[in-house]
């Protein structure tokens, strides 16, 4: 690798310009997340309930705060959680926003 010793105290953004790469497995996952909820929001089933959270009943405690739905609406660059779930319903557009996304590194 490039041998850079921990007392440097170089931040991981550092390392990634210096060698010119970009953060690969994050967006990994962002596309794998935002894949998986498009096909959660498709059917009207418990785990839509759980991932949009409408249900009943308080949180948690240790739980986070934001939703999935929340997270991917910032990555995306949707502008609300319902807007989100709109277009998650809709198949060829889901899959041309998350391509989008990949594509130009949004988040």
């Amino acid at each position: 690798m490039m041998r850079i010793p921990w007392i440097a105290q170089k931040t991981n953004d550092t390392v990634l310009s210096e060698t010119k790469t970009k953060r690969a497995l994050i967006n990994k996952i962002r596309k794998q997340q935002a894949t998986f909820f498009g096909h959660i929001m498709r059917r009207e089933r418990q785990e839509h309930l759980v991932t949009t959270g409408m249900f009943m009943g308080r949180r948690g405690r240790g739980r986070q705060c934001e939703k999935t739905a929340d997270g991917l609406a910032s990555w995306l660059g949707v502008g609300s959680q319902v807007e989100t779930i709109r277009t998650a319903r809709e198949h060829d557009v889901w899959r041309d926003m998350i391509a989008n996304a990949m594509r130009h590194g949004t988040g």
